[in-house]
C-alpha cells in the first residue's frame, strides 16, 4: 500500500444533472425502473393518487420528544431545530417501503409501470444522478465537528416546499431512505429506514410549513447505500433524485444521540 495510506471513501457524488420543468412534464413516470418526466402518462397508465398526511397513522419505533432544545435560522437555506429525545440511542426500524408504509410518512411507492402527477411552487427542477457512499451518514453538520468522518450518526432529518422523487436505479442494491413522523402537541415522533426495492421510487410532494401542524412528515436520504453493508466488493449505491439544487429553503430536525440503522435480509 503506496505510503500507507487507505483510498479515500465515496462520501457523495454527484454524476450528471439534468433539468425538469414541472409546468411541461407534470408527471413522473417509472419507466421500467428508470425516472422520466412526461407531459401525459403512456396510454392505459392511470395516475396515481399522491399519498396525503393522516395523523392516525403511527408506524415506526416511538420516541418520546421531551423538549425543543432550540430553533436556529440559517439564511438563507433554512432553519434549525434541535430536539431533545429520551433515549441514549435512537433505533431506525427497517421496513420494506410497500404502498401503506409509504403512505403512513406521506410518501407515495411508484412501481415500474406507475406514474404520478408532480406538483411544486417552483416549476424548474433538476433530476441529479448520485452516487452514494456507506459513509455518508458519518457526517454531522450540526455538532461542530467539522468535515470529519465520524463514528455515529446523528439523526438528521428535512422537509421543505419542493417535491422529491426518490429513484432505486442501482444495479444490485436496494435504496434506503430515513423516514419519521414527528407530533409536537404530541411529543413524539416515530423513525424507520424504508428500503426501496431496485426499480421502485418514492415521491414526496411539497411539504412546507405550517403553523400548528398535528403531524411533520420528514426525510433524509444520506444512508441510501445502508444495503451495502457487509459487502466487501461494493460501498456505494447509485440513485436518481428530484430536487429543487438551487435557493431551496429547508426545514432540519436533529438530535445528537447516536442512531442504529440495521440491515434486512434477503436485500436484493
Amino acid at each position: 500500500m503506496a505510503e500507507g495510506h487507505f483510498d479515500a471513501p465515496v462520501f457523495i457524488k454527484e454524476l450528471y444533472e439534468t433539468t425538469v420543468n414541472i409546468t411541461d412534464t407534470p408527471f413522473f413516470y417509472n419507466d421500467g425502473g428508470q425516472p422520466v418526466y412526461l407531459n401525459a402518462l403512456p396510454a392505459g397508465v392511470t395516475p396515481l393518487e399522491p399519498a396525503t398526511t393522516n395523523p392516525a397513522v403511527a408506524i415506526g419505533n416511538e420516541y418520546v420528544v421531551a423538549e425543543v432544545m432550540g430553533i436556529k435560522p440559517t439564511p438563507p437555506y433554512g432553519v434549525e431545530t434541535q430536539l431533545g429525545f429520551i433515549a441514549k440511542e435512537v433505533v431506525y426500524e427497517p421496513m420494506w417501503a410497500t404502498r401503506d408504509i409509504a403512505a403512513a410518512f406521506g410518501i407515495t411507492l411508484v412501481e415500474p409501470g406507475q406514474g404520478v402527477p408532480l406538483s411544486s411552487p417552483v416549476h424548474t427542477l433538476s433530476q441529479v444522478e448520485y452516487e452514494y457512499g456507506v459513509f455518508a451518514g458519518h457526517w454531522s453538520p450540526y455538532q461542530n465537528t467539522g468535515n470529519n468522518l465520524l463514528t455515529v450518526v446523528c439523526t438528521d432529518l428535512e422537509h421543505h416546499d419542493f417535491p422529491h422523487v426518490f429513484a432505486s436505479t442501482d444495479p444490485e442494491f436496494p435504496l434506503v431512505i430515513s423516514v419519521a413522523r414527528y407530533w409536537p402537541k404530541l411529543s413524539k415522533i416515530r423513525v424507520a429506514d424504508l428500503w426501496v426495492r431496485r426499480g421502485c421510487a418514492l415521491y414526496i410532494p411539497p411539504k412546507p410549513a405550517h403553523d400548528n401542524p398535528e403531524c411533520i412528515d420528514l426525510h433524509n436520504n444520506r444512508n441510501s447505500a445502508r444495503a451495502c453493508w457487509g459487502d466487501i466488493k461494493h460501498s456505494s449505491v447509485v440513485t436518481k433524485t428530484l430536487l429543487q439544487t438551487e435557493n431551496g429553503f429547508f426545514y432540519w430536525y436533529w438530535n445528537a444521540a447516536p442512531t442504529v440503522h440495521t440491515n434486512l435480509t434477503a436485500v436484493r
